[in-house]
């Protein structure tokens, strides 16, 4: 679908980190670029998603790969 414009590599990260990171990573990113994030926090299952709907942001994809979580986020604008 949408051809990540950069990644992020949050494995071994607990919450909140993955979602920080992404979040500031977003922030230097120009509108409809797409970040893929890498994750292993149980939590992010849930904090991603719900980062992306009260940012605004497109959450494009959520998948597993490797033994680890992979989200496509398109940044807004």
């Amino acid at each position: 679908m949408s051809n990540p414009t950069e990644t992020l590599d949050a494995l071994g990260l607990l919450c909140p980190l993955p979602v920080l990171k992404a979040r500031k990573r977003l922030k230097s990113m120009p509108g409809g670029a797409v970040l893929r994030v890498l994750a292993d926090d149980p939590a992010a299952i849930i904090d991603v998603p719900h980062f992306c709907t009260e940012s605004g942001h497109k959450l494009v994809s959520q998948g597993e790969e490797n033994g680890h979580q992979v989200y496509l986020i398109q940044k807004q604008g």
